[in-house]
């Protein structure tokens, strides 16, 4: 069984005149994401490798939430991460290592909340139904999936748990 960790990344800022690429993190977004870092160690599930968006705010989210434990996993700055559909997303994580039990995708909405309802395909009923309601930012799906990472595919895993920001404190 592997875990996939699908995280949204940390309310950002929306600075006049800076492109969205380069968008930081707002001051909620640099509270957030540090405590969801401590909610993953404490729940157990800091993964073995990372796959992000080259975009600031996704960076600067998972360099917070990494500030929180104590080794920071192999990263991946993938450009098919930013502004990614369902298909590209699935390329991402169906090329993700063989040998990583835990991958963690930080991006961006709505690809984040395409990519965990469509992989679900059973799981925490209220969590699934959270996830479809609103994927917020910094929220994050934990997903068990079983067999490889080129197998995934969708309905292929169990939504073991949705957490969104409130969920932290």
């Amino acid at each position: 069984m592997r875990r996939l960790i699908v995280t949204r990344h940390a309310k950002a800022a929306w600075p006049e005149g800076v492109p969205d690429l380069e968008r930081p993190l707002a001051e909620r977004g640099r509270r957030d994401a540090p405590r969801a870092g401590r909610f993953l160690v404490e729940a157990g599930l800091v993964p073995d490798r990372v796959i992000c968006s080259p975009a600031a705010r996704t960076r600067e989210t998972f360099g917070l939430i990494s500030s929180e434990w104590d080794s920071v996993p192999p990263v991946d700055y993938d450009e098919r991460v930013y502004d990614a559909g369902l298909s590209a997303l699935l390329a991402v994580v169906r090329g993700a290592p063989p040998t990583s039990r835990a991958l963690m995708v930080v991006g961006h909405n709505p690809g984040m909340q395409q990519l965990t309802l469509a992989v679900a395909g059973d799981g925490d009923p209220a969590g699934l139904a959270r996830a479809n309601e609103k994927y917020p930012t910094c929220g994050i799906a934990v997903l068990e999936v079983p067999g490889t990472w080129s197998s995934v595919e969708p309905g292929h895993a169990v939504l073991e748990r949705f957490v969104v920001p409130r969920d932290f404190r």
